[in-house]
């Protein structure tokens, strides 16, 4: 019976060796396919020859387990042996040359242990992978103990030498020294490479890149630009110093993915933040207020964008920018305050440029950070509140009067005004200045009465734009804050359709040929006063009033009406003066209507100021006032030209009057009365306060029953701060108040607590 031939590790050890050695040292000649074929079989037949099996060393293994781990250790002598070859011709070599010898051998050698591994194939399936099941750990497939075998018999001996050339490399590089960047990739590769994972042999760690390569590059990287920085910035400027480090942090960032493993990039970039922006912070710092005063935005951009990536670089930055926008208000203000104080337009559009001017900073160059935009707001709420036009009349509410103001300019009719759509863009502006607005109930009480004399005297430029305008502040600050302005608007049109009603009546008929029309206004929504002075209605006038009365009494029982004749208007057309054919149309109150009515009757060319008085009942304030515009128009002459009236003074029709326009507007207000307005609309104001803040403490003390002083002061001002800032002298005397009125009441014992007395 024929039996097969055992085939020992000799029989095919010299010829695998010799092909080995072919691979790992001449693969460029090539190598046949059935020379590769017979490898494969010859390390096949050996592990599967049968042998006795009381020469297995391990109970419950066979014969080729033995076989295959004399295989093993015979290949793992091959390749340490050739490793020191290799080391020797490494011992002379230094620097790049080291390099790319290194780099060379370690890509001819990766490249022969894949194909060397295939002939292994069978050894790895079997042998290897038992060994490794089993638990024994220095047991790696073909490859793998290549590697093994490279990091320990050659790697080891070279690494500082192979670490400090790739540094060298790097440094010259970072001197602006070109380098082969792909050499030092395919070093790195190896070192990242030799990272072997005890647990998967299969996958590899940054064990060997990290502890041989990284702790040093980082560590000369921090040496080197520690030298740069100190230097560089002692010699140049910060805007330079800034561009500089902008520079390297791209290049460092660059060279990461030209040749660095992914891993390393934070803690490099780290590191650079560390030593170019960290160390140099103060300095930085203190170059800011100057590029805010030169306006160099692009540079402010980049010191944002560099100290935003350090902990807490930007924190002092916003203080600077407060003040610095808060010193440029006060300055912008200052500059225009006494012309300000009477032109509304000159002050919001002082405010808005320094707004804008910093909101667009913030918005590009520091990329709208919270910070800063909080910043920007504290400033401007500060000097929108407290400037030199608040000053110069001793309050705060000064702001929010000449923002209403403004408003009323932009919303009334006037042949100056800009396109609608452009005066929505202002609209949106004005609520930016209205944000920071402390005293909103100033404007508020303002922006009412203005917008109820537009309604009342039709001289509103669109009731798109009064809609647009009051949704705006609705936003802001909510329902109740318009709720009466939108009353309003309902009111008109109610209004409006009682008029016709009127007209369409039988009693309009007998009218007295006098086209009028009647405003009928709720009182709590409109923000009207009852007359300061009694008046006497021309007849001509007096029949058109009794006839409405009669038609309102006759439609709403029990209703009264208030007749607010400061507030009326009309037209009427002049007979006297030669000059004209068709005579001039004048627009004017109805006081100036009484007055001029009065020279109709009269026996007298002249009537005196006492005359006047008596026929129209007009109070000395009002007289005063209606016959001052008369006189400053033109339409009345005075005799004599003295600024204080008295009783004495004559009055006459001014016959040789002139316009260019044959209807005239002689409804001029006086400066003085408009002085009056506003005081008597801060008074209001004042008043309203008291009401409000007593309101809100009844309203807290109810539900806390009782509570500390300072706990009270407190949440009153919470509630009560964003429609005003109350301040603390009146919340003590409204408090005061309230105990003498028997809602509060100090409790026993205690002076600083109040209780509720229900």
């Amino acid at each position: 019976m024929a039996h097969m031939k055992r085939v020992t590790l000799d029989d095919i050890w010299p010829a695998l060796s010799e092909g080995l050695s072919q691979l790992l040292t001449r693969l460029n000649e090539g190598f046949e396919k059935k020379r590769w074929m017979d490898f494969y079989s010859n390390v096949y037949d050996y592990c599967t020859t049968s042998r006795p099996h009381n020469i297995s060393s391990r109970k419950g293994t066979t014969g080729a387990n033995f076989a295959g781990e004399e295989l093993y250790n015979r290949l793992k002598a091959f390749l340490e042996k050739h490793m020191k070859s290799i080391l020797k011709s490494a011992e002379s070599k230094m620097d790049d040359t080291l390099l790319n010898f290194y780099k060379v051998e370690w890509d001819r050698y990766t490249t022969a242990m894949r194909y060397i591994n295939n002939i292994f194939q069978y050894l790895n399936r079997h042998w290897i992978k038992r060994e490794a099941d089993d638990g024994k750990k220095e047991v790696y497939e073909v490859f793998v103990l290549s590697l093994v075998v490279w990091g320990k018999t050659l790697f080891k001996p070279l690494k500082t030498r192979l670490t400090n050339a790739l540094l060298a490399l790097v440094e010259k590089e970072r001197n602006s020294e070109q380098i082969d960047t792909s050499l030092v990739k395919g070093c790195i590769s190896a070192y990242v490479r030799l990272g072997l994972n005890k647990e998967k042999p299969k996958e590899s760690t940054l064990d060997v890149y990290k502890r041989d390569f990284e702790e040093a590059f980082l560590t000369a990287t921090e040496v080197y630009y520690t030298a740069e920085s100190t230097q560089f910035i002692a010699v140049n400027t910060v805007s330079d110093y800034m561009k500089k480090v902008e520079a390297r942090l791209k290049q460092e960032d660059a060279r990461v993915s030209a040749y660095l493993h992914p891993s390393t990039k934070n803690e490099l970039i780290t590191k650079v933040e560390r030593v170019l922006i960290d160390k140099h912070k103060d300095t930085i710092w203190a170059e800011f207020k100057n590029l805010l005063e030169d306006d160099k935005q692009e540079d402010l951009a980049r010191m944002f964008s560099l100290l935003n990536r350090i902990s807490g670089g930007l924190e002092p930055l916003k203080d600077i920018l407060e003040k610095h926008v808060l010193d440029k208000g006060l300055e912008a203000i200052e500059s225009v305050k006494k012309e300000a104080l009477t032109t509304p337009k000159l002050y919001v559009e002082t405010v808005l440029k320094v707004h804008k001017k910093y909101n667009d900073l913030v918005n590009t160059a520091f990329q709208r950070d919270s910070g800063f935009v909080a910043s920007l707001d504290k400033a401007c709420r500060r000097f929108v509140n407290d400037n030199g036009v608040t000053k110069l009349v001793n309050t705060s509410s000064k702001s929010p009067e000449l923002l209403a103001k403004f408003c009323d300019m932009l919303l009334k009719k006037s042949p100056k005004n800009p396109e609608e759509q452009e005066i929505m863009g202002i609209l949106n502006n004005v609520m930016l200045v209205f944000k920071y607005i402390e005293d909103k109930d100033v404007f508020q009480t303002f922006y009412s009465k203005m917008l109820a004399k537009r309604l009342i005297h039709s001289t509103s430029a669109s009731e798109y734009l009064e809609g647009q305008m009051i949704n705006k502040l609705k936003q802001n600050c909510g329902y109740e804050y318009t709720s009466k302005l939108a009353r309003m608007f309902n009111d008109m049109t109610v209004s409006r359709d009682l008029l016709d009603k009127f007209k369409a009546h039988p009693i309009y008929k007998d009218s007295p040929g006098v086209d009028f029309s009647v405003l009928v206004l709720a009182t709590g929504s409109w923000p009207l006063q009852p007359p300061s002075t009694g008046f006497i209605l021309p007849k001509e006038l007096k029949t058109c009033e009794s006839l409405f009365s009669k038609f309102y009494g006759g439609e709403f029982s029990g209703r009264k009406l208030n007749w607010l004749y400061q507030f009326s208007k009309g037209e009427m057309r002049t007979k006297y003066i030669s000059t004209t054919r068709t005579g001039y149309t004048f627009q004017c109150s109805t006081y100036q209507m009484g007055v001029l009515l009065q020279f109709n009757d009269a026996e007298e060319e002249k009537l005196t100021y006492e005359n006047l008085q008596v026929s129209t009942q007009l109070t000395d304030g009002a007289m005063k006032n209606t016959l001052l515009s008369l006189v400053k128009t033109r339409v009345l002459g005075m005799q004599p030209r003295t600024p204080k009236l008295e009783k004495t003074h004559e009055f006459w029709l001014n016959k040789k009057f002139k316009s260019k326009r044959m209807r005239v507007q002689i409804n001029v207000p006086i400066r003085a009365v408009q002085k009056k307005e506003s005081d008597d609309t801060h008074h209001m104001v004042e008043e309203g306060r008291k009401l409000q803040i007593q309101a809100a403490i009844v309203r807290i003390m109810k539900a806390r029953k009782t509570l500390k002083h300072g706990n009270l002061m407190s949440e009153v001002i919470s509630q009560l701060q964003q429609r005003f800032k109350p301040k603390i002298p009146l919340i003590k005397k409204c408090i005061d108040i309230l105990i003498e009125k028997e809602y509060l009441e100090r409790v026993e014992g205690q002076k600083d607590k109040y209780s509720y007395v229900a």
